[in-house]
């Protein structure tokens, strides 16, 4: 795959890839000293992140080249399961988290989030023509899946709980694997991100189908770095880069061409419960 000066050479494998030396006073100005900045995300998650053909594409990509011009660096983007991608980053094998991260309290006790750059709120995918399935509350009593460690999982929990009859959770190593049993009837429903259910159901219209509304607070999804005085440059740099993003309409071009529309996101970091 061709590489320009800021397009990401996909590099898989990368827990075995670590950053040399120990970490700097300031991640920023190193980056900038070598002219490179390593992002980490799990390519299997479209409309985000994803392979097509072998070639990384997807919001989190195309949003992340631009933030990278911006920061006057290429980028090296790294594939990893999702379950290694924030150990990964706590372990410094790499400079930040490309990949969308939903933005929680407990996350904002152990890392540093960027701005939003992109709706998390969860929602239900169920089997196209599957008519037991109405509204979110119709789960109750049947199997649903979403991917392990993701915080939709935990809101697929939580929702369960609520209904009157226990729903049977399913976890999965990744979002694939979950839209896998639900197209074979394995389970009745998945459950993740508006974005990316709602991609799933145009791509697939003979396979899939939205369950609207989508339930559980609203919720947005960021990039995130390690947390303390290294890292606070660079947070505030590719916040600086995402709000004239903003302001010249990239940020909202890059979200059409993937979602067909763009989201209110917001310009400053939400409150979280």
């Amino acid at each position: 795959m061709k590489m320009s000066s800021v397009l990401g050479t996909i590099v898989a494998g990368a827990l075995a890839v670590g950053l040399s030396g120990a970490a700097n006073a300031d991640l920023l100005a190193d980056i900038k000293a070598k002219g490179k900045i390593v992002a980490a995300t799990e390519m299997h998650y479209a409309p985000f992140d994803m392979l097509v053909d072998g070639e990384y594409q997807g919001i989190c990509h195309d949003l992340f080249v631009e933030v990278a011009k911006e920061l006057g660096v290429e980028v090296e983007f790294l594939d990893l399961p999702w379950s290694s991608v924030l150990p990964g980053l706590e372990a410094g094998k790499f400079d930040i988290v490309n990949a969308p991260v939903t933005i929680t309290a407990e996350r904002m006790q152990r890392y540093s989030f960027t701005l939003p750059i992109g709706n998390a709120t969860v929602a239900l995918l169920k089997k196209a023509g599957d008519d037991s399935i109405m509204k979110p509350e119709d789960i109750a009593g049947k199997a649903a899946g979403s991917q392990k460690g993701s915080a939709q999982l935990e809101q697929l929990k939580h929702f369960g709980e609520s209904l009157p009859e226990a729903v049977d959770v399913r976890e999965y190593v990744n979002i694939d694997e979950a839209m896998a049993d639900l197209a074979a009837g394995r389970v009745q429903a998945v459950a993740n991100s508006m974005p990316l259910m709602g991609y799933a159901a145009v791509q697939r219209p003979e396979t899939f189908a939205l369950v609207t509304p989508p339930f559980g607070d609203p919720k947005y999804f960021a990039w995130v770095a390690r947390p303390g005085d290294e890292t606070a440059s660079l947070v505030e740099a590719i916040n600086a880069a995402l709000l004239k993003m903003h302001e010249d309409g990239r940020l909202q071009a890059i979200n059409e061409k993937w979602l067909g529309t763009a989201p209110e996101l917001p310009t400053e970091m939400p409150a979280v419960n």
